[in-house]
């Protein structure tokens, strides 16, 4: 028999996924032998103002890699708005990246649960990182491109929208947007991550 990872009452003969959540199904014998992984939570209690510290220290770092570069441009007489949001956004899509990249497979599970593209193929959890990783170079090596942002704004966008959803439904899911090791409240995060990206890249699009 097999079922779902989140919700064990989900039980048929053969693989599939779950009607609830959309995860792809496993043999009853994984779950008895391996404890239910939550992403929001990996055991370490409740969520409180202390969970906030490392996604603080993310911001904290991306905002002063962002003001040294955009100082440095200042320095040479060529600051740019444009340059420092480019900043920022390479910063924050390399970052990201990252973290789904230390657990590529946990990512993938848990975006299958919410994004509207990946629960119909999963697949697409496993190139997203990628994407992201894509971004955060082109835009480090000074590309602003309209082709580039349109693309920016339409795979954030797309992506923010299966949240929302989610969220409007009041559906339980994993969210995944900084992988599967750090305990914050990540579904707001994803929020911000996907309408924030898109928002600043349709910024660049007026502004260039």
């Amino acid at each position: 028999m097999y079922t779902c990872p989140m919700h064990p009452e989900v039980r048929q003969e053969g693989p599939g996924r779950c009607p609830k959540c959309h995860m792809a199904l496993v043999p009853e014998a994984e779950v008895i032998a391996t404890p239910k992984r939550h992403i929001e939570d990996r055991g370490l209690g409740p969520i409180t103002w202390k969970s906030y510290i490392p996604l603080m220290v993310i911001f904290g770092l991306l905002i002063a890699g962002t003001l040294a570069a955009s100082w440095g441009d200042y320095a040479n007489g060529e600051f740019a708005l444009p340059n420092t949001i480019g900043y920022f956004m390479a910063g924050f899509f390399l970052v990201f990246a990252g973290f789904k990249f230390l657990d590529l497979k946990g990512f993938a599970e848990g975006y299958s649960t919410y994004d509207l593209l990946a629960s119909r193929w999963s697949s697409y959890g496993y190139i997203y990182p990628f994407i992201e990783l894509a971004f955060g170079l082109l835009m480090l090596a000074g590309i602003h491109d309209a082709w580039l942002l349109w693309t920016e704004l339409v795979v954030m966008l797309f992506s923010g929208i299966g949240v929302a959803i989610k969220i409007a439904k009041k559906e339980e899911f994993m969210c995944a947007c900084l992988g599967t090791f750090l305990k914050v409240p990540l579904t707001k995060i994803t929020l911000i991550e996907d309408f924030g990206m898109a928002a600043l890249a349709g910024l660049l699009l007026i502004l260039l």
